[in-house]
Order: structure tokens, then C-alpha cells, then sequence
């Protein structure tokens, strides 16, 4: 038996996850209110993730599924504005991916290397997790951060542009998916989005009553 997948499932929800806990503090929002969502989003994304990369070299594709996923999380389950929503995303991942830059260089020398090893992925991603997490925990604590006056960022077709949006992923991934033959992944996506949805209009229900 191989424990390959179980490590990757492992090492990656600790590495998506503090990208979640980052973006969540870097923007001074609680991440503990919505960590059981964002966990269940991010294991099914990482299952799926596996998958792809065992049938595809779909690296850079699994990154951009990963950001728009958290674009459509923050906007549906959290209710940031889209507009906020997306400079956080995209805000956030690149100053995760370069302080995982630097883990890489310190550590290992190279890119190269580590993604010659397995297990100094594995490495690599909990060492990330253990980094950021105490840190922006911190910056939190000590009321460091960017703060924005929510209801001016948000725009008055805030819900139709994220069916949209929500709608041009699907179609998008799906053409793409069917191309390359391998339509069970399209699986893995529609109760993600399904979740986010369902999640985004009981919470509004709730906060009208």
C-alpha cells in the first residue's frame, strides 16, 4: 500500500490551509468563524488535485483552480465584496508564494530540488504552514493588517457577478476537462461550488431574520 496519497492529502491541507489562515488575518477577518468550510473546500480540492497531477502535468492549472475556488469562497461563505475579495486572493498567494521562495533558497538551494523529492514537498509545505501560521497569528493579535469600509467596496451586483463568475468557471473547467478526457473531474468541482452556493444563501437567509 502507498502512502503517497494520504502524505499529499496531509502536507497539502496544512499548506492550503495557511494560505486560508493568511489571507483571513493579512485582511483582519476571523478565521476560526469559517475553518470548517474552508477545510471541507480544501480537502476536496486537494483530492482532486492529486488526481490531476497523476493524469495531467497540471500545475500552474491546479494553482489558478486553487485561486479562483478561494475568490469565490471569500465572496460566497465569508461575504467579502467581489472586488475585495479578489485583491485578497491574489494579494495573499503571492505573498505566500514568495515567503515559500524563500523556505525553498534557505532550505533546499533551489526549486529543482524539491520538486525532484516528494518528501521534501512534503517537508517544504509544513514547514510553510508552521511559518505562517504564528506569524500572521501575531500580526493579528497586535491589530496588523488592512482593514476596509466593506460596504463601500460592495458593488450592487455583487451576488449576480459571482453566479457569473461561478458559472464561467464551470463551463470553462468543463470544456477544458472534456478535452482532455478525463470528465470525472468535473465531479470533484460541482459540490464544491454546490457547497459554496448552498452555504452563501443560508448564511444571507440567517443574517435577514
Amino acid at each position: 500500500m502507498s502512502w503517497e496519497p494520504f502524505l499529499f492529502m496531509i502536507f497539502s491541507t496544512c499548506e492550503t490551509f495557511a494560505l486560508y489562515f493568511l489571507i483571513m488575518s493579512m485582511f483582519r477577518f476571523k478565521w476560526e468563524r469559517h475553518a470548517w468550510q474552508a477545510l471541507f473546500v480544501i480537502l476536496l480540492l486537494n483530492l482532486q488535485s492529486y488526481l490531476l497531477r497523476n493524469e495531467l502535468d497540471a500545475g500552474n492549472f491546479s494553482s489558478l483552480v486553487l485561486i479562483v475556488i478561494l475568490i469565490i469562497f471569500f465572496t460566497a461563505v465569508v461575504k467579502m465584496p467581489i472586488f475585495l475579495s479578489i485583491i485578497a486572493t491574489v494579494s495573499g498567494f503571492i505573498i505566500f508564494a514568495l515567503i515559500q521562495m524563500v523556505l525553498i533558497l534557505t532550505m533546499f538551494g533551489s526549486l529543482t530540488v524539491v520538486d525532484n523529492s516528494a518528501q521534501k514537498g512534503y517537508l517544504l509545505q509544513f514547514i510553510t504552514a508552521l511559518f505562517i501560521i504564528p506569524i500572521f497569528r501575531y500580526l493579528y493579535v497586535k491589530g496588523k493588517g488592512f482593514t476596509f469600509d466593506i460596504e463601500k467596496l460592495r458593488l450592487k451586483f455583487d451576488d449576480i457577478f459571482l453566479t457569473v463568475l461561478v458559472i464561467l468557471f464551470l463551463l470553462g473547467l468543463s470544456l477544458l476537462l472534456y478535452f482532455k478526457e478525463i470528465y470525472l473531474h468535473i465531479l470533484f468541482f460541482v459540490p464544491i461550488l454546490a457547497f459554496l452556493i448552498f452555504y452563501s444563501k443560508r448564511k444571507e437567509n440567517e443574517d435577514d431574520r
